[in-house]
C-alpha cells in the first residue's frame, strides 16, 4: 500500500472523489502531514475550508497517489500547515479572511483579501475598525542602508487586472519583492454556493477569462465524478480539442508579449496574428472565440461538422507552417537572449516545494502534467510529451511554451483523427444524497484543482477552485531578487500568473 493512502487510513473515510480517496483526521494527524509536506515527503495540491472544517489535497510524487486530509474545527481553529510547508502560508490567510477558521501558528499573520478597507472583520458581527488601515495590513518592514521602495500598482498602465508590487531595491538591483493581491476578489465561491449545477458551470468558467475551457472542464469532471456520470466520447475529445485549442493560443499571445516586453514588438505582431487566427477559428467552429460555456457537466454544448474539422485542421497547419521561422528568429535574436537567458532563474527544488505547474516548473525540471499523470481521458490514448528545461529563466520559460504549441498541434490532429461519431452530451443522473467530486485539469499555465459538493436537490453546497498562480505567484517574488528593476516586466510576464483566478 502507497505511503500517502496508508495514511488516509488512519483517518475516518469519507464518500470517494473518484479515483481520489478522502478521510476526516485527527489534529496529531493533520499536523504529521503538514510536517511530511515540510520536508518534501508530499507536495500540496490545494488547501480550503467550509464553515467548521478545512481539508488539503496531498501529493505523493514518487507513487503518483493522490488523498484528500479533512479536519473538523468545532472551535474555529486548526494547526497551521504553513508553520511547516510555506506555500501554505497565503491559503490560509485567505482561508482566515473567507471563514474566520484561525491557523494556530501560522508565521504571517496579515489579512490576505481584506486590504484594511472593509468596514467590517469577519465574522459579519464584529465590530468596525477604527481606523481605515492599520499596520496590521502593512508591508514587510525594510531595513538597510541604501534601500529604497518602488511601489508600482495596484492600477497599472495597461488593462491588465490590479495588483500592487512593492520593490525593496539598492540601486537597480531588487533585494526583495512583495505582492499584495485580491483586488479583484469577486466572492465566486461564494456566488457558487446554492447555485444549480448549470448556473455554478456558467460561474467556474468565468473565474480566469484566458483559462475559461480548463476550468469548465474541471468543473464538468468534479460534477460528473460527484454524480457517477461519464461524457460520451465523443464529448470527451471535443473538450480535449479545445482545451488545445485554448493552450496554443494562449502561449502563442505570451511569446510574442514577452518579447514585446524586451522591446522587440515584432515578435508581438506575429504572434498575436497566429493567435488571432486560432481565435477566429475556434469563434467559427464553437461559436466563441474562447469557447466559454461550450463545456458542460455531461458533455458539450456545442458540436463540430465536416467544415468545422476543416477549420481546425487549417488552423493547425497554419500555426505548424509559422511557428519554425519565429522560434528561429527568437533563437538567433541576439539581443532577445541577452534579455531572457539568465534571467528570472527559478531553482528547481523551490519549483519542487511549491509544486509549481504548467511551464513555471517545467522550465525548473519538474515533470508534472496531470494530463499524463494522473492522467484523464482522451490523453491517457494519446501520443504526447512533456517538455522540460533544467535553467528555470526567462529563457527555459519560452522554449516550454514552444514546445508546448509543437505538442499541442501533434494532439489536435490525433484528437481529429480519432473523432468518434455519437451524442455529444448525455443527462446527468439525480444525487439521492450530498456527493462530493474533484477533478485536477491541465490548463495553459499548469494543474487546475475544483472540488464541490453536489446537493440532493441539485445544487452545490460548496466549490473550491484552485488555480495554479496560488503556487506560481510567490515564486515570482523569488526569481525577480538580485535582477535589476527593468527585468521586472520580463520575468512577470514569462510567469504570466492569473490575478482573477487567484483572487475569486
Amino acid at each position: 500500500m502507497a505511503v500517502l493512502i496508508d495514511f488516509l487510513s488512519q483517518g475516518s473515510a469519507q464518500p470517494q472523489h473518484r479515483p481520489w480517496p478522502r478521510a476526516v483526521v485527527e489534529p496529531d494527524l493533520w499536523s504529521e502531514a503538514a510536517r511530511r509536506l515540510g520536508v518534501g515527503e508530499w507536495s500540496l495540491l490545494g488547501l480550503w475550508a467550509e464553515a467548521r472544517a478545512v481539508h488539503m489535497a496531498l501529493l505523493d510524487e514518487a507513487s503518483g497517489e493522490i488523498g484528500i486530509a479533512s479536519l473538523d474545527c468545532p472551535d474555529g481553529r486548526y494547526p497551521s500547515v504553513g508553520l511547516h510547508h510555506p506555500p501554505a502560508v497565503r491559503l490560509e490567510r485567505a482561508i482566515r479572511s473567507l471563514f474566520g477558521l484561525e491557523p494556530d501558528g501560522l508565521p504571517d499573520q496579515r489579512p490576505w483579501l481584506d486590504h484594511g478597507n472593509w468596514d467590517l472583520r469577519y465574522p459579519l458581527a464584529a465590530e468596525p475598525r477604527s481606523t481605515p488601515i492599520d499596520k496590521g495590513y502593512a508591508f514587510l518592514p525594510v531595513e538597510g542602508e541604501g534601500l529604497h521602495q518602488i511601489p508600482v500598482g495596484p492600477v497599472h498602465a495597461g488593462i491588465i487586472e490590479p495588483g500592487h508590487f512593492r520593490f525593496t531595491a539598492n540601486g537597480e538591483t531588487v533585494v526583495r519583492l512583495e505582492e499584495r493581491l485580491g483586488y479583484v476578489h469577486k466572492g465566486i465561491e461564494g456566488l457558487m454556493a446554492g447555485a444549480t449545477v448549470a448556473a455554478a458551470a456558467r460561474l467556474a468558467a468565468r473565474t480566469s477569462g484566458d483559462s475559461t475551457v480548463a476550468y469548465g472542464l474541471a468543473f464538468a469532471r468534479a460534477v460528473e465524478a460527484a454524480l457517477g456520470a461519464e461524457a460520451p466520447p465523443r464529448a470527451v475529445l471535443l473538450r480535449a480539442l479545445m482545451a488545445e485549442m485554448e493552450r496554443i493560443a494562449n502561449h502563442l499571445g505570451d511569446f510574442g508579449a514577452i518579447c514585446n516586453d524586451a522591446s522587440f514588438s515584432l515578435m508581438l505582431a506575429h504572434c498575436a496574428v497566429l493567435r488571432e487566427r486560432v481565435l477566429r477559428a475556434a469563434d467559427g467552429v464553437f461559436g466563441h472565440r474562447l469557447m466559454r460555456d461550450r463545456i458542460v457537466p455531461g458533455g458539450v454544448s456545442t458540436d463540430v461538422d465536416r467544415e468545422g474539422i476543416a477549420a481546425i485542421r487549417a488552423v493547425a497547419a497554419e500555426v505548424g507552417a509559422r511557428l519554425p521561422a519565429l522560434v528561429d528568429l527568437y533563437d538567433n535574436t541576439t539581443s532577445l537572449q541577452d534579455r531572457t537567458a539568465l534571467t528570472g532563474i527559478l531553482k528547481p527544488a523551490l519549483a519542487c516545494q511549491y509544486a509549481a505547474g504548467g511551464y513555471v516548473g517545467r522550465a525548473s525540471g519538474r515533470k508534472f502534467d496531470t494530463r499524463k499523470a494522473p492522467g484523464y481521458a482522451p490523453y491517457d490514448g494519446l501520443d504526447f510529451s512533456v517538455p522540460t528545461l533544467e535553467d528555470g529563466d526567462v529563457n527555459a520559460r519560452v522554449w516550454i511554451r514552444i514546445r508546448e504549441i509543437e505538442q499541442s498541434l501533434s494532439l489536435i490532429a490525433q484528437l481529429l483523427d480519432r473523432l468518434p461519431e455519437g451524442p455529444a452530451r448525455v443527462n446527468l443522473p439525480a444525487a439521492t444524497e450530498t456527493r462530493e467530486g474533484m477533478a485536477l485539469v491541465e490548463g495553459f499555465r499548469g494543474d487546475i484543482l475544483v472540488w464541490l459538493k453536489v446537493s440532493p436537490d441539485g445544487t452545490v453546497a460548496r466549490c473550491h477552485l484552485r488555480d495554479p498562480s496560488w503556487f506560481q505567484w510567490p515564486l515570482l517574488e523569488a526569481v525577480i531578487e538580485g535582477n535589476i528593476v527593468a527585468d521586472f516586466p520580463l520575468c512577470n510576464k514569462s510567469f504570466n500568473c492569473s490575478y482573477s483566478g487567484h483572487d475569486l
